[in-house]
């Protein structure tokens, strides 16, 4: 198990950014010539908890587990808007590679279903803890967006391309040199656990990844802008 930094993406791509196992041998976790087995994706601009396989027995047992949709997985999701309460999202969903998104089609899409509840509600926004029953790509994204309430950041479906404190906090004045940072400028998607049968001891076996630093300072702004008079 990793816990991938927002960025890096899970398997080489094209141009120059990193990817997981190449920070993992810079940083002297695995060696040069080892290789990891994809067993699963996240989204580049996603964090958390993601599973590797150093063998290919491993890769194939795990990869067998979420064939059978037995993989629990849940995810935190900082969205736009007030949702209430739980439920599920069952749309399905196609990938357009013309256009390089996912979109909801009821005549050529997969059946995709995703279950959320929320966790708070704070300045307008939402954070809610999804589990995607299925695991089509942008799956959680495309889904929020399709019921009005995108991901509070994420530009291809529907959100904003950035968070500012200044939106929400009347009054806001920017620190010295005028310039507002953002709170945070990638996907509000964190991969939060996992939970699955160890390929060699076939134990249950459940990981989890701390909220960031980016997500977590966010969703506190919020918070005390929501708690203000």
């Amino acid at each position: 198990m990793i816990d991938k930094p927002s960025g890096v993406l899970s398997v080489p791509g094209r141009g120059e950014a990193p990817f997981v196992a190449q920070i993992l041998r810079e940083m002297g976790t695995i060696r040069p010539n080892e290789e990891l087995r994809v067993v699963h994706r996240l989204d580049r601009g996603a964090s958390g908890v993601m599973v590797l396989a150093r063998t290919l027995d491993a890769q194939r047992n795990l990869s067998a587990q979420w064939h059978a949709r037995t993989v629990e997985k849940t995810y935190l999701a900082l969205v736009s808007g007030r949702m209430e309460n739980a439920g599920e999202i069952d749309l399905p969903l196609y990938v357009d590679r013309d256009k390089g998104r996912v979109k909801v089609d009821r005549r050529r899409g997969k059946p995709s279903v995703t279950r959320y509840r929320v966790i708070e509600r704070l300045a307008g926004q939402t954070v809610l803890e999804c589990v995607p029953v299925t695991g089509r790509l942008h799956q959680i994204r495309v889904h929020l967006a399709a019921i009005e309430h995108p991901l509070l950041v994420d530009t291809l479906y529907g959100g904003s391309r950035c968070v500012r404190l200044s939106t929400y906090k009347a009054g806001y004045r920017p620190k010295r040199d005028g310039v507002e940072r953002p709170l945070i400028e990638r996907l509000t998607l964190h991969a939060l656990r996992i939970r699955f049968q160890h390929p060699s001891s076939a134990a249950d076996v459940t990981f989890e990844a701390s909220i960031p630093k980016d997500l977590r300072a966010t969703i506190n702004q919020l918070r005390r802008v929501a708690a203000s008079p």
